[in-house]
């Protein structure tokens, strides 16, 4: 049997994205890939074990590939596809906050 969490597409995207920090790095990976020290700068706040954890899970979920060549780390074609959700997220900021 099918639940709410297996079917419904904003319960999948809502736990995809749960925390403060997955859509503030796939913003700055969007952009271009950044090696993890580029990263952490532009990313205030963000201690180097979170980012470390959130990177890890953002692998797990295919949004992002690391280069081992250039240590680079980059939105994949899956994770460039959130710039949907950034873009309406500005587009709400600008309306209605």
């Amino acid at each position: 049997m099918k639940t709410l969490e297996t079917t419904c597409p904003i319960t999948k995207v809502a736990q995809l994205l749960s925390d403060t920090w997955t859509m503030l790095i796939m913003h700055a990976l969007i952009t271009g890939p950044k090696r993890f020290c580029e990263l952490e700068r532009e990313l205030p706040g963000i201690s180097t074990r979170t980012l470390t954890s959130k990177l890890k899970k953002l692998e797990e979920e295919e949004l992002v590939c690391k280069n081992v060549a250039t240590g680079h780390y980059e939105a994949t074609k899956r994770g460039a596809g959130l710039k949907l959700i950034e873009s309406a997220m500005m587009e709400y900021e600008k309306k209605y906050l």
